[in-house]
């Protein structure tokens, strides 16, 4: 009588703390599920209540663009981070704005934008006879439309936005007046977005349906049977968990707007890659004719063991957000980490029983084997292991090659042309860049300075490299004391250009008493400045963190040092993907019908990097794990790289392409930011399944051999290890082997 196969225990105390873990569970099955199907049902619930708790705010609130945009706009009731409606004129041939019939006319339609938008502040050539708002033959004229505070909705990563009502008042003030015989064509940065293809809004839910269904398709390929259906369920009940535990934050703190997005996509994507991870050791163990509950424990004490870790790491990256000074992000820091915690409580605590209880009939009808899939990537991870020195150079040229370009990163907001538009907004700008004026009104430099100072601060700057004109307006632009004088730049302030000539308004600023620079751009460079200026304190913590946790998962510590490493390059190469489709175009049209923007939303970068560094190490977990599980069982490391490889290759590149699909989704939002976002995730997890988890880590470890392994003795016992080496374990130092393996 043959003997029933039995699986090997966990490898040490956290394994065997989580099979132990599963006994209970699958113990109390009843209460398990009545404990969930509670706790989803109020999550579903707490998932129409969130979005009504969540702020709009994106500013850096001590930065000094900050106070002085927040003064203006209390001061002045208008103006400061939010970019005007810009109202362009280009007269007929002979005709000139110097006329005294056009000025008069053009200090009528300031009027007329005074009387569609009470409390606003307005300012062209009518009124000020100032030409620095003529172009330099004096045919095209501009007046510059501050929309009163009023008007101000709740704003996105660019500060706050234009109202619906206030824009269309605002057009039908253009489209009724007439200067010198020439139609009103009104532009802005609002406008211009609002125009833009697929700018209709986002919609968190109709892009988590599309990620879901996409993830439904990849995971029917994966198991070929309606096993498919387990780990999207266990996504099903952990995102509205994850939504009601938001909620219940934001009782306490305030919570931005963008977790709610981050958590239905990266939730769908985590909660399925645990699930994944653990059903296909379930099912692993199950075809070698082990009794269900056994695979179960079996499952839980080795891939329930990578999950925890994986979980933790992720949650880790996301919470080093906090030694940033933007409360927006340490928002989504906060928020971001509930996503793996939950994922990682469904998948060792409800999984268990549902594999237990229809586990065994779901996968009992398959449409195709998948050993085929196995047995390709052995198969790869051969051929990777014979030629380990030229993948390694190799992966490490293409990750080198991206990072080279993200060096030249410009952050900050989209210039003006890159936003798209049709119409009268798109036909303004036009006019604007036509005539020589440029973009610069559409995101003017407002300076704060006393009332009596402002015509002497207005020639002060004007003096300056890159400024094209200044200005000094009256009547409402003068309050308590106070004046705003506006700075228009010769290149668009967006630019690099315009960014370096704001600087040095800022330094020229400096030395003239009481006053002080505020405008968007100003904020934009604070908000850098800020954030990426923390960045290597956020970098430093989360290497540490993570060194910690790998070294006691995998009892090594030169796979951490390489792992973090291999992380650090596969975010900054992510970076250079960023770069190269959004700052200079390659593909922006093709993907998104949409134009190079000329630089990279200042606050995505470190977005992207906190989730694909937890992504990232994700995957490495899934992967070194069963390496590591593999060399204790059979001593040798190649071969360990080879069945660790066949064991969970088309589980990371099946979980990177549910991933990926999530991300994807979240471009059709038809926002620009999102977009972005989409574009470095989606690129991230491509670029580290394919290259570094199925390229890099294999070559890495079969060249290191036996040096992967190594756990000094103090070290083991500083990380409180188990005092006795595991089974397999190499040698204390790697000169005691003269063998690689």
């Amino acid at each position: 009588m043959n003997a029933i196969p039995t699986s090997s225990p966990p490898p040490d105390r956290t394994g065997r703390s989580i099979a132990a873990l599963t006994r209970w569970v699958l113990g109390h099955k009843r209460l398990v599920i009545v404990f969930w199907a509670a706790l989803t049902l109020a999550g579903f619930y707490g998932s129409m209540q969130v979005t009504d708790a969540l702020t709009e705010d994106f500013t850096m609130p001590e930065s000094a663009s900050t106070v002085t945009n927040d003064r203006i706009a209390e001061r002045f009731r208008s103006g400061g981070e939010v970019p005007p409606l810009v109202a362009v004129v280009t007269l007929p041939q002979g005709r000139r704005a110097t006329a005294p019939s056009v000025r008069a006319e053009l200090r009528g339609l300031e009027r007329t934008f005074e009387a569609a938008l009470p409390g606003a502040r307005v300012a062209s050539y009518g009124s000020t006879g100032d030409t620095a708002f003529l172009s330099g033959d004096g045919r095209t004229a501009f007046a510059v439309v501050h929309p009163p505070a009023a008007a101000i909705e709740g704003g996105g990563p660019g500060g706050g936005e234009i109202g619906a009502e206030t824009l269309r008042r605002a057009e039908q003030a253009a489209a009724s007046a007439d200067v010198g015989g020439a139609d009103v064509r009104l532009t802005g940065n609002a406008l211009l977005a609002r125009e833009a293809p697929g700018g209709g809004g986002p919609s968190f839910l109709n892009e988590t349906l599309i990620a879901g269904a996409a993830a439904l398709v990849v995971l029917a390929f994966v198991f070929a049977s309606a096993l498919a259906l387990v780990p999207l369920l266990m996504a099903v009940v952990a995102i509205p968990v994850t939504l009601l535990a938001v909620w219940g934050m934001t009782a306490v703190t305030e919570v931005n707007m963008v977790v709610v997005f981050l958590v239905a996509l990266i939730g769908l994507g985590v909660a399925i890659d645990y699930a994944l991870l653990v059903v296909m050791r379930w099912r692993e163990e199950r075809d070698r004719g082990v009794e269900n509950e056994e695979a179960i424990l079996a499952a839980a004490g080795t891939a329930g063991r990578a999950v925890l870790f994986s979980g933790t790491t992720v949650a880790v990256g996301l919470l080093a957000a906090l030694v940033l000074p933007v409360p927006f992000l340490r928002s989504m820091g906060l928020g971001g980490l509930l996503i793996p915690l939950a994922s990682v409580v469904v998948a060792l605590t409800l999984l268990p029983v549902v594999l237990a209880t229809i586990g065994p009939r779901a996968d009992a009808r398959r449409l195709r084997s998948t050993d085929r899939a196995d047995r390709r990537w052995a198969a790869w991870a051969r051929l990777v292991v014979r030629h380990r020195v030229a993948a390694a150079l190799g992966g490490t040229a293409i990750l080198l090659a991206l990072c080279a370009v993200a060096t030249g990163m410009l952050l900050g907001s989209p210039e003006a042309r890159s936003l798209g538009g049709t119409g009268d907004p798109r036909t303004g700008l036009q006019q604007l860049e036509r005539s020589g004026v440029g973009a610069a009104p559409l995101a003017p430099v407002e300076v704060l300075t006393p009332a009596g100072e402002a015509q002497r601060t207005a020639a002060r700057l004007a003096d300056i490299d890159g400024v094209r004109a200044t200005s000094a307006p009256g009547g409402s632009w003068r309050a308590d004391g106070q004046a705003v004088v506006e700075v228009f730049t010769t290149a668009d302030p967006n630019s690099g250009d315009g960014r370096t000539t704001v600087k040095a308004i800022r330094a020229a600023a400096s030395d003239l008493p009481g006053t002080r620079v505020g405008g968007s751009t100003a904020q934009t460079i604070d908000f850098v400045d800020g954030v990426y200026g923390s960045f290597p304190l956020m970098l430093a913590l989360i290497s540490a963190i993570t060194f910690v946790l790998l070294a006691r998962a995998f009892r090594s510590i030169v796979l951490p040092l390489k792992a973090i490493a291999m992380n650090l390059l596969s975010v900054f190469a992510t970076w250079g993907v960023m770069t190269l489709v959004w700052q200079h175009g390659f593909g922006t049209d093709l993907l998104f019908g949409a134009d190079a923007t000329g630089s990279v939303e200042s606050w995505a970068p470190v977005i992207v990097f906190a989730f694909i560094y937890g992504l990232s190490m994700d995957y490495e977990v899934f992967i070194l794990a069963r390496m590591r599980e593999e060399y204790d069982r059979t001593g040798s490391t190649d071969e360990a790289v080879v069945r660790g490889m066949a064991g969970t290759g088309r589980l990371v590149t099946s979980a990177a392409l549910i991933v990926f699909l999530a991300f994807a989704s979240m471009a059709t939002a038809g926002e620009l930011d999102l977009q972005m976002l989409a574009t470095g995730l989606a690129a991230g997890v491509v670029l580290d399944a394919l290259v570094v988890r199925s390229l890099l880590v294999p070559a890495t470890v079969s060249w290191l051999g036996r040096w992967n392994w190594w756990m000094p003795e103090r070290a083991r016992r500083l990380l409180r290890l188990e005092g006795r080496r595991a089974i397999g374990d190499a040698p204390r130092s790697p000169e005691l082997s003269a063998s690689r393996d």
